[in-house]
């Protein structure tokens, strides 16, 4: 996660950011939603073909589990599964307000914090994470 942190990041940023997502998603034909927010003020939202209402209800769970956590989701989820429990088996652990499933990433700024959210959902959940962080490398870079 170190190497993913930024300098800045601002709603242009956001949007840049959020293209990239669909431009790789066209390219592969994805059926994905992918959103960008800073809490919950959504700065980018896209819904490629074959997305559907659900991977816009799970982009809400995962990405307040990402800024909540201030971890990506897949981590969270398996730093759960540690010791072979489950997060969600937890009593404390809504499952209606969070996701412990890749394909969130919280946007780190050096010297700042967390100051936003990527999420994709769509794919199965190691591969939404991948995409999200091949569009950050690839937009630090």
């Amino acid at each position: 996660m170190q190497a993913l942190r930024f300098s800045k990041f601002g709603q242009d940023d956001a949007l840049a950011l959020g293209l990239r997502l669909v431009n790789l998603g066209t390219a592969q034909a994805l059926p994905i939603a992918i959103d960008v927010r800073r809490n919950q003020h959504i700065l980018f939202h896209a819904s490629l073909p074959g997305a559907t209402p659900d991977n816009d209800a799970w982009i809400e769970r995962k990405s307040r589990t990402a800024e909540r956590y201030c971890e990506p989701s897949l981590l969270v989820g398996l730093r759960g599964r540690l010791g072979g429990g489950r997060l969600e088996d937890n009593g404390w652990f809504d499952q209606t307000l969070f996701a412990s499933h890749g394909g969130a990433f919280p946007i780190h700024v050096t010297g700042t914090g967390v100051v936003a959210t990527v999420t994709v959902s769509g794919l199965p959940q190691q591969a939404d994470h991948d995409l999200v962080v091949e569009a950050l490398r690839s937009f630090r870079d």
